[in-house]
């Protein structure tokens, strides 16, 4: 399992469109962040605060992550490969877990590496104390958030062997489950279950991790969710044939 997952990880970093998405993905957030003059720009508010970045992130991994995964199944199907994998000492579980865990490695090294935002912060808008809390506790959230997108991405790439309908997918299951059931919440007809519409929301969870105090409550969803999905996959891969 651990050659698979450095497969796939090194395979990312070495690859073509895996660089694309990693630009990409800093120089929308800076954009954003650094140069248009947006409710995200932190040099336009003058406040030494990454609440911004954590606005954002999530709708920049709406599609970096699906750009991560797309292929992990998609391309194993259209080669003719996932058989010749599936022969090896490993699972179905094995396989999924393994690609998993290297979907969140690529989004834990991308994160780590936007922490440079936070040094930009720390040391150049220092007029105001950083909320260190808020910013572990965001960040510690967004690394839960990647990794459910991350499974999301894992079974909408074991449903097909093209990657850009794996993507597109993946995108449109994720919009659901982040904004879909909070939307929801607000549908007059739902009112009188508007908190559970929003509770089974990942926004819900987000947002409240985001606050610095970790609840177990929205740490097990987050993990209930990616094992779903992640079992999901397994499903999808033991009917194959």
């Amino acid at each position: 399992m651990i050659t698979l997952l450095k497969k796939e990880v090194l395979s990312f970093f070495s690859s073509f469109m895996g660089l694309v998405s990693s630009l990409v993905f800093f120089l929308i957030l800076g954009l954003f962040l650094w140069v248009f003059p947006t409710e995200f720009n932190m040099l336009d508010s003058g406040m030494a605060t990454l609440e911004p970045m954590f606005q954002l992130a999530p709708w920049i991994f709406l599609f970096f992550i699906p750009a991560i995964t797309m292929r992990m199944f998609a391309e194993e199907k259209k080669e003719g490969t996932l058989e010749l994998l599936v022969t090896k000492p490993l699972t179905e579980w094995g396989i999924v877990f393994a690609k998993f865990l290297a979907a969140v490695v690529i989004i834990f090294v991308e994160m780590v590496l936007s922490l440079v935002y936070f040094v930009v912060v720390q040391y150049f808008l220092s007029n105001h104390a950083v909320d260190t809390g808020g910013f572990w506790g965001s960040f510690l959230g967004l690394l839960f958030l990647g990794a459910v997108y991350a499974a999301i991405g894992l079974f909408t790439s074991s449903l097909t062997n093209n990657q850009i309908i794996a993507f597109l997918l993946a995108v449109v299951v994720i919009l659901i489950l982040y904004m879909g059931f909070d939307l929801m919440s607000h549908i007059s007809v739902l009112r009188s279950i508007d908190q559970v519409m929003a509770y089974l929301g990942v926004q819900f969870h987000y947002q409240s991790i985001r606050k610095g105090v970790l609840d177990s409550r929205d740490i097990i969803y987050f993990l209930t969710v990616a094992f779903l999905f992640l079992y999901l996959t397994v499903v999808v891969l033991k009917k194959r044939g």
